[in-house]
């Protein structure tokens, strides 16, 4: 990792120091963790330290913003938003149907047909936590990647919906219900590409509606820098749209949290109210 390292030497010598000096002994700004040099690390234990949101924003802008080879990723991770450890295993029973490609709950039309779709039970959708998605789903006959863009409301914890043409893919189709496990994983489209953003029709600087999208993980949660310098939680609904009434014109600052924990944060997007437009962003979630 590379690191971003403040220039010690000058510091020390404006002091006119005759001796050798442990770098860790200089009051270096912004190095949280007293080892001489800003870096990540500094970012992890400022926020463990309970910085304002002002100086957390410094010292990410500093170790990240200034420096376009440190991952964009390593800015904070908030532990109360970990939903599950990383490749968690579920199991339920698999059935299938001929939507989710248009009008499915969690609302990404376009979807793409390069992709396999699914719905997901009630309580794992949790109110469109995991729309969007990117799942491995295996059966006795294979394994297939699919996205998560409908819910399944009558399905018990674990359970899938596959759309009819994956279905034979991991089970003969005359079973109708098959065991299955499935699994989160990265997804694929956001290995090369920022995450994006799509407006609700009828979105202005009075209320808005916004999805996050290419996504590598399901997000948990999504906040704006109000005027104030502080981060504001955007309440999501269940049909996975964030909505306020309060963030006013933009350009908007986001930060963005998935399910791990790990948090980006993203610049500079603007408003815009044609619903049709994608809008990409600038930064991608760790893998």
């Amino acid at each position: 990792m590379k690191k971003t390292v403040i220039n010690i030497a000058a510091i020390l010598s404006a002091a006119a120091l005759t001796a050798a000096v442990p770098a860790f002994s200089v009051d270096v700004p912004m190095d949280y963790n007293g080892d001489g040099v800003v870096d990540s690390f500094d970012i992890s234990s400022a926020r463990r330290l309970g910085v304002s949101d002002s100086e957390l924003i410094a010292v990410q802008d500093f170790v990240l913003g200034r420096n376009s080879s440190i991952p964009s990723y390593e800015y904070t991770i908030d532990e109360s938003c970990i939903l599950e450890p990383m490749g968690t295993v579920h199991t339920g029973e698999g059935t299938f149907y001929g939507g989710g490609y248009e009008g499915g709950h969690a609302m990404l039309d376009p979807v793409s047909r390069d992709y396999w779709i699914v719905a997901m039970n009630h309580a794992d959708y949790n109110e469109a936590q995991l729309a969007g998605a990117y799942i491995q789903v295996t059966g006795e006959l294979g394994t297939i990647n699919m996205l998560v863009t409908d819910e399944l409301p009558e399905g018990k914890k674990g359970d899938l919906d596959l759309y009819t043409d994956a279905f034979p893919l991991i089970a003969p189709v005359e079973k109708g219900r098959v065991p299955v496990s499935w699994k989160i994983i990265p997804l694929d489209s956001a290995a090369d590409a920022p995450v994006s953003y799509k407006y609700k029709e009828g979105s202005t600087r009075y209320w808005l509606g916004i999805q996050v999208r290419n996504h590598r993980y399901p997000i948990t949660k999504l906040e704006y820098l109000d005027k104030n310098g502080e981060f504001v939680e955007i309440k999501r609904r269940p049909y996975n749209y964030f909505e306020s009434d309060q963030m006013g014109e933009g350009p908007f600052t986001f930060r963005i949290t998935d399910i791990y924990g790990r948090q980006v944060i993203d610049r500079d997007i603007p408003l815009c109210e044609d619903d049709t437009v994608i809008i990409p962003g600038h930064v991608q979630l760790p893998e």
